[in-house]
């Protein structure tokens, strides 16, 4: 970093032009501009940090917590500007990727990896849940600006570019966090902390860095018909102290003007005018229909919207078509609709065409969703800031439905569970009681998103019982493979009795079990199972003429005291092993007749595993392999297995050594556990796929809106 305060790339973005030098030249005016504003914002998150932690010191009420605090103050001085160095870096290498051909392939960590995770499970847990808050609050807030940034971006690189993508989204944003913060040598009170004072001096700031990233393309002519969300605070950067000062003070929406933001998609919606006209040869100049005959129609049809289970697909516009005949053949006009109201329902229409068509929505929930196009269209022609406003309540409840029913997999004998119930309650209620007062969509969102939010609370906490019974139960398979290790090291090519051979493989195999699990591998009593075995091994080779068989008569009861301690450690009752303990005495009393069968170890002695290890070897580069080893901790996956009903799920984990992925209901329990490898192999035969947990309303307004570019550029 220059003393000037300059951001400048860093070596690596320096060593590597080819992928910069194809990248448009605004797009690197956008990342110069805000590696600025977020330099800024680190410097003051470790200038408050210091005070931050001096107060929570000064607070403590034991030494303990007293010297951890003044540690981490002393830990961040000292690895501040390597930890803004690092934070850059990340930043410009994400900026670099951007240039590549292909897509996956930036070198950053996960937002929330269990992998070699240091800490407990629970920290990690409350950790995974900090993390997780915040980027819901970011996408809340910002998500609208994000969305035109990352499309505008997309514009430029000429593919799709997705918001968990965009350097500048809230999920790179922390990962570029996290990787800095690695050096910290800070427990998990203090990283709570630091990510607390990240969201307060950088993330709280995301309105200025999406506003001033779309106004920079806008002026370049990117996309100027999507209307560029302003900052929320209209005194810009220089407020900046005096919003973190009042940051519990809650903020009004920025709400940009509704009509404004319509006329600009009216542009695009020429192309598919005049799908809803009477059906009648018009013999009269055609009279519009006013607005408000529009609504009651609208609720007319409302009252007659089929159930989600029905054969016949409801289509609203010919609906309409058919009503506006029926009022040309009693009026004696041919009555048209205005061109604004036109553009409302073709508009809707498309959106509800592209959740029908929505991989992310099961399909269970569509024609329960589709039942929402009519109040949904009513409130389009009475508020266009429907199109704009990211929080506005329809299309926030929308949403909320979406996101609470992605994770649904059918329960079995029942269809419907009590999410499909609750969501239907939902509906009825819009389709019973809406009539223009929008003030009910407010409403049953309040009374939802507590229902959710209460869903999510349980399932993080069920979430985080599986990845701990994991971790346990992929530390009990390591040392089952260390202890079938130690014991082939000490068997394998030997001639021994078969008893013996039997014994070692079937009871004292759990004696070592046991042993490593609850001692370690550096324990006392981890070496004395090993010496024990040794010894015993060591006996069945010896003649009773022999100074060393001689000798063992001397060491013979130890060796017994041994034995059966370490079988009663292991819970292994005297009668169990009895005849074990007399074919001993046989082998040892008599060498040479005591034994009736004696076998040479050729075959692996293997513990029993839970994981599966048959797998079709793929090439390193295969891109279905890269595909599954580039998914990230919390994506959704449908998958269909066999004749099993299709089960969606959530990546909750990647767990070491293995590499295992483990994949949770939306419930947070465990229902998949994968290799890399089975997912490939998934994707291959085309029975897996990820799904975009996206905001639903975002993510249909801006493909409708992109195809219907392409069709006005068609004609």
């Amino acid at each position: 970093m220059h003393n000037d305060g300059k951001v400048v790339p860093f070596n690596r973005a320096q060593a590597t032009p080819s992928p910069l030098a194809r990248l448009p030249v605004v797009v690197l005016q956008v990342r110069d501009k805000a590696a600025q504003q977020l330099q800024q914002g680190l410097q003051e998150l470790f200038d408050n940090a210091d005070d931050t932690l001096f107060e929570m010191a000064d607070k403590a009420r034991s030494t303990v917590d007293h010297h951890i605090f003044f540690e981490a103050m002393r830990d961040l001085r000292l690895k501040r500007k390597n930890f803004e160095r690092v934070f850059m870096e990340q930043l410009f290498v994400a900026f670099a990727d951007l240039g590549l051909a292909g897509r996956g392939d930036m070198h950053l960590v996960p937002v929330v990896s269990y992998e070699g995770a240091s800490g407990t499970s629970a920290d990690e847990a409350e950790k995974a849940v900090a993390l997780e808050a915040m980027l819901s609050r970011v996408r809340h807030r910002d998500g609208l600006a994000l969305g035109q940034l990352s499309a505008r971006f997309s514009e430029l690189l000429g593919r799709r570019l997705d918001d968990h993508e965009n350097p500048l989204g809230p999920a790179l944003l922390c990962e570029f966090f996290l990787q800095a913060g690695r050096s910290l040598g800070v427990e998990i009170r203090v990283k709570l902390i630091m990510l607390k004072l990240f969201e307060k001096y950088v993330l709280s700031d995301a309105d200025l860095l999406y506003a001033e990233a779309n106004q920079l393309l806008v002026a370049t002519g990117v996309l100027p018909e999507i209307k560029a969300v302003p900052s929320r605070r209209s005194g810009g950067p220089a407020t900046r102290e005096q919003h973190h000062a009042n940051q519990s003070i809650t903020e009004p929406p920025f709400e940009p003007s509704g009509q404004e933001a319509f006329s600009a998609l009216q542009k695009w919606l020429v192309a598919v005018r005049g799908s809803v006209a009477p059906t009648l040869e018009a013999s009269t100049e055609p009279q519009p229909i006013a607005t408000r005959d529009l609504l009651r129609l609208l609720s007319h049809l409302q009252q007659y919207v089929p159930e989600p289970d029905a054969e016949d697909d409801f289509d609203l516009r010919n609906q309409l078509e058919q009503l506006l005949t029926r009022v040309s053949v009693k009026s004696g006009r041919s009555r048209v609709l205005e061109e604004a109201d036109e553009d409302v329902i073709n508009l809707v229409a498309l959106l509800f065409e592209f959740i029908r068509d929505d991989p992310s929505v099961p399909d269970a929930f569509k024609g329960l969703i589709a039942r929402l196009q009519i109040p949904m269209l009513k409130v389009a022609v009475l508020d266009k800031s429907l199109f704009s406003c990211a929080n506005h309540p329809v299309r926030r409840l929308l949403n909320e439905i979406a996101n609470a029913a992605m994770g649904w997999s059918p329960p079995g004998d029942n269809p419907h569970d009590y999410l499909y119930l609750r969501i239907e309650q939902v509906v009825q209620r819009l389709l019973n009681e809406f009539v223009e007062d929008t003030a009910i969509f407010s409403q049953l969102l309040a009374q939802f998103s507590v229902f959710t939010a209460d869903e999510r609370r349980r399932s993080e906490l069920l979430e985080r019982h599986t990845h701990e019974t994991e971790q346990e139960r992929l530390r009990t398979e390591a040392a089952r493979q260390r202890v079938a290790q130690v014991i082939n090291r000490r068997t394998m090519g030997k001639i021994l009795p078969q008893f013996l051979l039997h014994f070692l493989q079937q009871a004292w195999s759990q004696v070592l079990l046991l042993t490593t699990l609850k001692h370690g591998e550096q324990s006392l009593p981890w070496q004395t199972a090993l010496r024990t075995m040794d010894e015993l091994i060591w006996s069945a080779g010896l003649q009773e003429d022999t100074e060393a068989g001689r000798r063992l008569l001397e060491q013979l009861p130890g060796l017994l005291k041994a034995l059966r301690d370490g079988l009663a450690s292991a819970a292994f009752d005297s009668f169990s092993t009895r005849e074990f303990f007399l074919q001993l005495q046989a082998m040892h009393v008599q060498p040479s007749g005591g034994v009736d069968v004696m076998v040479e170890v050729r075959e692996p002695f293997v513990f029993n595993s839970d994981l599966s290890t048959s797998l079709e070897p793929l090439a390193h580069d295969d891109p279905d392999l890269l595909t599954a080893q580039q998914l990230r901790i919390g994506t959704w996956i449908e998958l269909q297995q066999n004749d099993a009903p299709i089960l969606r799920c959530k990546l909750t984990a990647i767990m070491a050594p293995a590499n295992t992925y483990v994949f949770v209901s939306r419930m947070g329990l465990k229902v998949l556990e994968q290799t890399a490898g089975q997912l490939a192999l998934a994707l291959k035969r085309g029975t897996l796929r990820t799904l975009d947990d996206g905001l639903l309303f975002e993510r249909a307004l801006a493909a409708v809106v992109g195809n219907l570019r392409q069709l006005n550029r068609g004609k």
